[in-house]
This record gives C-alpha cells, structure tokens and sequence, in this order.
C-alpha cells in the first residue's frame, strides 16, 4: 500500500505553501532543469517573473488554487523547463519549484517557448498534495 495522509495533514501541508509564499510572492520561470532542491541556487536563464496575488491561493481538501497571477513581459529567451516560487520578486527564498510543460506538467502553459519581450501569462495552476 502507498504511503497516504489524511486530508487534514494534505489541507495542512498546502497552506503552509500558502504562508510561506506571503503577500509578495512571484513565479520566476527558467530554461533547464530544476536545482536538487529549493535551498540550491536557480541554474538556467530567467526567462519572466510573474507576480502574485497577495494571498497566493485558498485550500481546499488538500488542494492549492493559486489566486491570480498577473502576467508579465519576458526578459529572456529560450524553452521554459522549471518555475520557482518565491517570496519575493528577486527569487532569493523559495517556498517550492516544479517542472514547465503543455501538458501534464506542475505548470502547464500553452507554449514553452519563450522569446524576450513577448507576454508570459499563467491561467490557472493548482497543486494537490501528496499522499492522497
């Protein structure tokens, strides 16, 4: 049997993300592939930073739906491959990170490809906790 929680530790867990991500968090998105973990420094180029809404989204049975994410005009260019969140625009502390796609990724977008200048724009991104 895989391990699972109860929905009140999953609820828990994904609130916490809320807490921590705070009143100024930001979706930083990058080239490449992810850091080991969110303490290693961001690898790739910064391809946009799109801010957050000041409650970064509500829980619901141990799913996060993020607020709204205001979109952003890229400063870079090449294939988006990961996103940090973080608490603040200059990406320094990061609450979590995940892999870029068009499908069936943890942040799905309608094109990877980024080119400087054009308008990066998140329409809905929703985590669901582990152990379910």
């Amino acid at each position: 049997m895989a391990l699972q929680y109860s929905t009140t530790h999953r609820t828990n867990a994904m609130q916490d993300i809320v807490t921590q991500a705070g009143a100024t968090s930001h979706i930083l998105i990058y080239t490449g592939t992810p850091p080991a973990n969110c303490a290693t420094a961001a690898t790739g180029t910064l391809l946009a930073t799109l801010p957050c809404s000041a409650t970064f989204g509500t829980v619901t049975n141990g799913v996060l739906t993020a607020g709204a994410i205001t979109s952003a005009t890229a400063a870079g260019t090449g294939t988006a491959g990961y996103w940090r969140l973080c608490t603040s625009s200059a990406g320094t502390t990061v609450v979590s990170q995940g892999l870029c796609g068009t499908s069936g990724s943890d942040l799905n977008l309608n094109s990877t490809s980024i080119s400087s200048g054009q308008t990066v724009a998140i329409s809905s991104f929703v985590i669901t906790a582990f152990g379910a």
